[in-house]
């Protein structure tokens, strides 16, 4: 790793203990800083997370934040859950203590190349089909990020000539300050986190922020076909290299393509890699077929534009499981699709009275009070040659710890009934 001397004796806090929060806490205490962790949460999925601490001499409070965790540090990092005008940051900046986020922090310790991506959407598949192309080609790469597994946990593995293909959410650009990956990618823009960022102009002005400290060494791959994405080249220093859906590619391959152009990767390569490709758990995946009626698992997505997406992908009629906790979207441009290929759509969490609202010229539209509710109802719907789809539009955190444990849920309840009918 670079840089270690910096944290060392150093007097750091971290904000957040999920899984960024618990690998950075652990890597600084053994890079010699004076740790200490911060979380207004005291779940359960908290305190276990807590135990993962390799030492006792991290200091740490539960439950709340107090000044006593804030006061006189070094440094702040921020896991990416936690929104800029949360109560420790402000008081950061109040004390003009620096805050960085967990990619700032490990992307400084990583002495390897990294490839960053971001968008809207399709960034979990475009991580992990960017690493499975270099390692086709004998380059040992990490996928990280949001993902599964943090930078910070990586970092230590990662050598020089290594490869980090990196998913990174607006979340964490906000607290970037010297971050400067070799290749950025910006997949798309469209509504997204607007419970997080004030209007489109601020989420797009984040987003932007991942080419921000790129020089003319550095890469730049921008989507041709979305307007907002392709009059960013005017304002990078980067080389700029554009992609675009074309026959035979969907918009994600094709940035995987102009990727791998950058590093003289033939195009067989990666086709061989696209037919073998079989998705990212919680995406477009296909759980069972019960009765002739496939389940589909696509719990990553929480927005419009994702459903919209994958409504497309499937060629069977679809009822659709939607909801959870909204994200200040707009929920009617489904509505069309919707009308042609759904035969019902089932709500679920949060959002579901603000959801029946936008899609009010839709009909049949039912409510559910848990995933189990859910996909009875579905399963009542549908019939031999229709598929049942978890797509919900929303974020997870009014009935699940996140995407990852509502797509388990699903799948658990999915099993069981197909045990039932066997």
């Amino acid at each position: 790793m670079k840089n270690t001397d910096y944290f060392k004796n150093k007097r750091i806090t971290v904000v957040g203990l999920a899984r960024s929060g618990l690998a950075c806490a652990n890597l600084l205490f053994k890079l010699g800083a004076e740790v200490s962790v911060t979380d207004n949460h005291a779940n359960e999925a908290i305190r276990q997370t807590l135990i993962q601490l390799k030492t006792k001499d991290i200091k740490f409070e539960l439950g709340r934040h107090s000044h006593d965790f804030i006061r006189g540090r070094d440094l702040i990092i921020t896991s990416p859950g936690v929104p800029y005008n949360a109560q420790p940051l402000i008081w950061a900046r109040e004390f003009n203590i620096p805050v960085i986020s967990e990619i700032e922090f490990s992307w400084m310790l990583c002495p390897g190349k990294v490839i960053a991506v971001t968008g809207s959407n399709g960034k979990t598949t475009v991580t992990t089909l960017i690493g499975k192309v270099l390692e086709v080609v004998g380059k040992k790469v990490f996928v990280c990020g949001n993902t599964g597994k943090p930078f910070a946990g990586e970092v230590e593995k990662i050598e020089d000539g290594d490869f980090v293909s990196l998913e990174v959410s607006s979340f964490q650009l906000e607290t970037i300050d010297k971050f400067k990956p070799e290749v950025a990618v910006i997949l798309n823009f469209s509504q997204n986190h607007l419970d997080r960022h004030k209007d489109m102009q601020e989420y797009l002005d984040v987003k932007k922020r991942i080419f921000m400290n790129q020089d003319g060494d550095n890469y730049l791959v921008l989507n041709y076909q979305d307007a907002v994405v392709k009059g960013l080249a005017k304002e990078s220093s980067s080389k700029v290299v554009y992609f675009q859906e074309e026959q035979g590619l969907n918009p994600n391959q094709a940035a995987v393509l102009s990727v791998a152009s950058i590093f003289g990767i033939p195009l067989d390569t990666c086709l061989d890699v696209f037919r073998q490709f079989r998705g990212v758990e919680h995406r477009l995946e296909l759980v069972a077929e019960i009765n002739n009626i496939d389940f589909i698992n696509d719990s990553k997505s929480t927005t419009v534009e994702a459903t919209l997406w994958a409504l497309k992908m499937l060629k069977r009629p679809v009822v659709l499981i939607a909801g959870g906790r909204d994200k200040n979207l707009d929920y009617s441009p489904i509505s069309d699709l919707l009308r042609q290929k759904a035969k019902a759509v089932v709500l679920i969490g949060e959002a579901k009275h603000k959801i029946r609202q936008a899609l009010s010229k839709f009909s049949p539209i039912l409510d559910a009070v848990s995933m189990d509710e859910a996909v009875s109802l579905a399963f009542n719907m549908a019939g031999p040659g229709d598929c049942i789809l978890l797509s919900p539009m929303c974020a997870s955190f009014d009935m699940f710890s996140d995407y990852e444990e509502r797509g388990i849920v699903f799948k658990r309840i999915i099993a069981d009934l197909a045990k039932a009918k066997s």
